[in-house]
């Protein structure tokens, strides 16, 4: 058919009896497909073959090996030339100027005369050599000669042939033929054969030293994961820094430039080592390129840690093994020792491991706490375990307050003395008027002290998990003075700064845990009283610095740098009561995670050490009271309490109901109304357990009468 038929498609009719209908159907042509050009598909084929993975490999092999052989001669002719002549010593002279180091200097300038005397006595030794040497091959060869003949000698008297005198000499003569004739096999293949062998020779020296662009490398050899940590390799990742100085000086050091390093040591699960810079760097421009530094040390950012030790112009770089931070620790002591005892004043808390792998223990004596970092990277726990620790101090007393309210604290039910758990405005102000609690009992040891300066006080910790809610609540008292803020008005806040100024003397301690650092909820002067600061990863330097300080952070402490979800409670540390390097102003600790199982169990062992602690758990404000069994409640277990104590629990109670209002004779008046009155002990007014239970007994007979009656 032509390209202009049309086609006949015959239809059957649906109902008309006149028989099939023709129907014509136009059927439209084809588009035409258009070839594609011989030149297109050869230069998508060319481009398919330049951009395929096996051509890439296949080009950076040839490259790879071909500048293995050109830089392994390279290498080999500045090593030949390094043993022939004094630029080596003339290197380390430089390096030594550079460094500022003029003793060392003269030293290598004295080695550098020395070589150059031993070359020109060897050059003089030339000059009279030929005639040395044919002297002595003359000699040689005339003894030689009557060796043989007088071995020959012996041979014919032995044999009595007169001939056998020239044997030895003969068989000689026919030995050095034989070698000659060998030696004229050889040296063609050896010409020939030669060329090629000593470009193995250079390429191997070559691929040993990686002598090649990165791109063209293998894999495993770019990537460096697992690489040690070498002179040359450090030297290297500083000249690339950027510092044009560093570079330059680096560039007059030639390869001594390792003499701007101290000995590269063990330490941990890395290394460490001591870098003095050349005049005209400062310390704070390398610290600056921590990242940089560190990937041209084929390291991670968070492998890299970068401090300023006390000699000038040096920094101190911790190198972490590839992947080694990423790995855990292991369980707490608390845990695994089940023994373990803790002492208030001369004892350390086991917190976790500082980066050389070793035990990182604190002293808490004397010591108020800061602990600081952003949300949900192991606050409360790093706080928790040290409070745990010191639970097994029987000595010890705790009042908490966990303004989070989701049972982080609960095991603590028994050990506190006080214990308020949840959010609310209500808790905050509950957890206010409990650290202003503490400052009452704070002005009291205080005045006790002063009229007996021997008298010792049980330590009392005062602990804010979530500090940053009383900061920030917005409530306020009746007196119209707010709760929160960080104004000389804040409740909160001058409580805290008056045990932050007295409290260290007579063992009431401040404890916080506090989130996300900024000057409206972690102010300069509470953050600046804490003794102990500590801090988890932070999103800014900023944060960092109302953290731990400006010392810290200009000393290179970094929580800012720490990865957010990865470095779950690793804390920049800066006390005195950690052991922290010579020079250096903090300390990073990996801490050790105990979980809530594991906590209620060292928690109950503290509990067994004590004699049944009765603890007060505020409860919401505004509730109505039963004064006489919030009585017997604060008085728990205890045989009696000193009125003013059950004053103190009341308060600490319900702030509200138990206020300024209820005084040693109000109480004594509720309990005369039951038929109870506090008694006398030692000359102290106390109210008896027994007293208090018999009242309530009573009461509650009474009650059932009446409404029997």
């Amino acid at each position: 058919m032509g390209d202009n038929v049309i086609p006949l498609h015959k239809n059957p009719a649906p109902s008309d009896e006149s028989g099939p209908v023709t129907t014509l159907t136009v059927v439209p042509d084809p588009a035409p497909v258009r070839p594609v050009p011989l030149w297109v598909r050869s230069g998508r084929a060319v481009r398919t073959a330049v951009t395929h993975e096996s051509t890439k490999a296949t080009v950076r092999a040839a490259v790879r090996h071909s500048l293995y052989t050109v830089n392994g001669g390279r290498i080999v002719a500045r090593r030949t030339w390094d043993g022939r002549t004094g630029s080596r010593y003339e290197r380390y002279m430089r390096a030594a100027e550079a460094a500022g180091n003029m003793e060392l200097a003269a030293e290598w300038e004295e080695r550098l005369q020395r070589f150059r005397d031993a070359r020109h006595r060897r050059r003089m030794d030339l000059l009279h050599s030929p005639l040395d040497v044919a002297k002595g091959t003359a000699v040689g060869t005339g003894m030689s000669v009557g060796v043989l003949v007088a071995l020959g000698i012996v041979m014919a008297l032995n044999t009595h042939q007169v001939g056998d005198v020239f044997t030895p000499l003969s068989a000689t003569i026919e030995f050095i033929g034989a070698l000659i004739y060998i030696v004229q096999i050889v040296w063609g293949p050896a010409i020939t054969i030669g060329p090629f062998l000593a470009l193995l020779a250079l390429w191997s020296v070559g691929r040993k030293q990686h002598a090649a662009p990165q791109w063209a490398l293998p894999a495993n050899v770019r990537s460096g994961e697992g690489e040690p940590i070498t002179p040359s390799i450090v030297v290297k990742a500083l000249r690339d820094l950027g510092i044009a100085p560093l570079k330059n000086a680096i560039k007059e050091m030639g390869d001594a430039g390792a003499s701007m390093l101290g000995p590269i040591r063990i330490a941990g699960c890395g290394v460490e080592v001591d870098v003095t810079l050349p005049s005209g760097v400062a310390t704070n421009e390398v610290q600056k390129r921590r990242r940089k530094l560190a990937e041209n040390l084929t390291r991670h950012e968070h492998e890299l840690f970068i401090t300023i030790p006390e000699a000038a112009r040096t920094v101190r770089l911790w190198i972490a093994d590839s992947g080694a931070l990423d790995e855990p620790i292991g369980p707490s002591p608390l845990v695994t020792d089940q023994t373990m005892t803790a002492n208030y004043k001369t004892g350390k808390a086991p917190w976790g491991q500082d980066l050389r792998g070793d035990a990182a223990a604190i002293s808490l004596y004397q010591r108020h706490l800061l602990v600081t970092g952003l949300s949900n990277q192991g606050k409360t726990a790093a706080v928790r375990a040290l409070a745990l620790w010191l639970a097994l101090d029987r000595t010890v007393k705790f009042w908490i307050a966990d303004l989070k309210g989701v049972g982080d604290w609960a095991m603590f039910d028994g050990i506190a003395e006080v214990l308020i758990e949840g959010p609310s405005d209500s808790h905050c102000i509950q957890a206010t008027e409990m650290v202003e609690d503490a400052v009452e009992e704070m002005n009291r040891r205080i005045e006790e002290r002063r009229r007996d300066p021997s008298v010792v006080f049980a330590p009392l910790i005062v602990l804010v998990d979530e500090a940053q809610k009383a900061f920030m609540c917005p409530a306020k008292g009746e007196d119209g003075r707010p709760y929160g803020g960080s104004k000389a008005t804040s409740r909160y806040f001058m409580a805290v700064r008056e045990i932050h100024n007295q409290g260290r003397a007579v063992d009431v301690l401040m404890w916080q845990g506090t989130q996300d650092p900024t000057d409206q909820n972690l102010p300069k002067l509470v953050r600046e009283g804490a003794h102990t600061r500590a801090s988890l990863v932070l999103g800014t330097e900023s944060q960092a610095r109302m953290a731990l300080g400006d010392k810290a952070v200009d000393g290179g402490a970094a929580p800012h740098l720490l990865r957010q979800g990865l470095d779950k409670g690793t804390l920049v540390v800066a006390s005195d009561g950690i052991t922290i390097p010579a020079g250096q102003p903090s300390i990073t600790v990996r801490t050790h995670f105990i979980d809530d199982d594991p906590a209620t169990e060292v928690a109950d062992r503290a509990k067994a050490l004590r004699d049944g602690v009765t603890t007060l758990r505020v409860v919401e404000q505004g509730e109505e009271r039963d004064a006489l069994a919030d009585v017997a409640a604060v008085i728990g277990d205890a045989a009696r309490l000193r009125t003013n104590e059950v004053l103190k629990r009341l308060h600490a109670l319900d702030p509200k109901a138990y206020g300024d209002q209820w005084t040693n004779d109000r109480l004594k008046a509720l309990l005369e109304e039951h038929g109870e009155e506090p008694k006398k002990s030692h000359g102290v007014m106390v109210v008896h357990r027994d007293h208090v239970l018999r009242a309530l007994a009573n009461r509650d007979t009474d009650d059932s009468a009446s409404a029997t009656e």
